[in-house]
């Protein structure tokens, strides 16, 4: 069977997530529960899907780090494919990513999660443990600025995972290993872009954290993901990744910067065969800020409790939401109506950036991905619309030649 008849079952499926390991068979995430299919899978064959899904350019690196982090489209379905190399030869986790365009509605989440991406600058943290939709969270607000206002958003994503069709905004996607070395690399970059909106896909390094909160202090506003498990504790992981002497300055900024904390977990629903997000969202109401200023973080349960009137939700009054609301999202039997937007508002028109020599390791590391390019002009008075396509930079300098 071929990767891309496997991934299209496991999409029928509603699998969330696909592994593949030599001498064992397809095991599929499906509402949050593994489950193993069909007969085990040989080596030479995994090693021959992998090959094929990174190309010979990507292989050495693939050889030299002996894992490879990318997205594809495949069969129709966005993916995100993490490739690695175990004790039985190679293995691949491949997340299936939303067949729709990632929106606060068709999500399930609560609209007073707009608000958290309505202020020019500030800091937006989406936490959650792995599998949460946290990309998927962060997507759905870069949405709903693409939608409804005309800002410059710069994304660092490691992968790309979902790609955006530039509406009134105008967006640039880079992607670490292929557009950019580091998470680092791209920040300090980012501010010299003139950006209104920066998204970072992954917060783990100390660098990557005071990087982000620097641009959340200068002006930009600033969204970004931490694996937590409570709001709480996403805001007491990025103050205990610095030494003791600089935790002061740093919960001073996430102080000074904060908009929201979103902490999320999915819930499956029998009664509609889907798992929905349930959230924890703290916001920074005058004692919460006080809070982690003094670095109290324990206090913050606390003040979660008696937010309400600041729009702060803790999760038994979410799950209590959830239990009222009747119009949920139900992918494939809910219509769902074209991304539309008022025709008297044009975006900002994408021009073909210029092609760059990559270093010699980076070049190595580029993956096929999601490259915009300029397409003829439509007609006039419509909204311009900007497609992104599959082939990456080597494949539109083919072009050019």
């Amino acid at each position: 069977m071929s990767l891309e008849a496997l991934i299209a079952d496991a999409h029928q499926q509603g699998a969330s997530d696909l592994h593949l390991e030599a001498g064992l068979p397809a095991a599929l995430r499906i509402r949050g529960t593994l489950r193993v299919a069909g007969e085990p899978f040989a080596a030479p064959t995994l090693a021959r899907f992998a090959h094929e899904l990174v190309g010979p350019d990507a292989w050495p690196f693939f050889l030299e780090r002996r894992s490879f982090d990318f997205s594809r489209t495949i069969a129709g379905v966005r993916c995100r494919i993490n490739m690695l190399h175990t004790s039985r030869g190679i293995g691949l986790a491949i997340r299936l990513l939303a067949p729709f365009q990632a929106t606060l509605e068709r999500l399930n989440l609560h609209p007073d999660l707009k608000n958290l991406v309505v202020p020019t600058h500030g800091l937006v943290l989406i936490s959650g443990p792995t599998g949460s939709g946290k990309s998927s969270t962060l997507a759905a607000l870069i949405q709903e600025i693409n939608v409804t206002e005309a800002r410059h958003v710069v994304t660092i994503e490691s992968p790309i995972e979902y790609t955006f069709r530039p509406r009134r905004a105008f967006i640039r996607q880079r992607e670490v290993g292929r557009d950019t070395p580091s998470f680092e690399q791209g920040l300090l970059d980012a501010l010299r872009e003139d950006p209104d909106v920066l998204m970072v896909g992954e917060m783990r390094e100390p660098e990557t954290m005071r990087l982000t909160l620097n641009a959340a202090e200068t002006g930009h506003l600033v969204l970004a993901t931490v694996h937590s498990g409570t709001c709480a504790e996403a805001l007491q992981r990025i103050a205990l990744a610095f030494p003791p002497e600089i935790q002061g300055n740093i919960c001073a900024q996430l102080a000074d910067c904060l908009l929201g904390v979103v902490c999320q977990r999915l819930l499956f629903r029998p009664d509609l065969n889907i798992r929905v997000p349930e959230c924890e969202i703290l916001r920074p109401s005058t004692s919460v800020k006080a809070f982690i200023r003094s670095r109290d973080f324990f206090k913050l349960p606390q003040a979660l409790e008696t937010g309400g009137e600041h729009s702060m939700w803790t999760f038994d009054r979410y799950q209590k939401w959830l239990a009222r609301r009747t119009n949920f999202f139900i992918p494939g039997k809910t219509a769902d109506a074209p991304d539309a937007e008022p025709a008297d508002v044009s975006p900002a028109a994408a021009v073909p950036l210029p092609a760059t020599t990559a270093g010699p390791k980076t070049a190595g590391a580029a993956a096929k991905g999601a490259v915009m390019v300029a397409p003829p002009p439509p007609p006039t008075g419509g909204p311009i619309e900007i497609e992104p396509v599959e082939g990456g930079l080597g494949e539109i300098i083919k072009k050019l030649k």
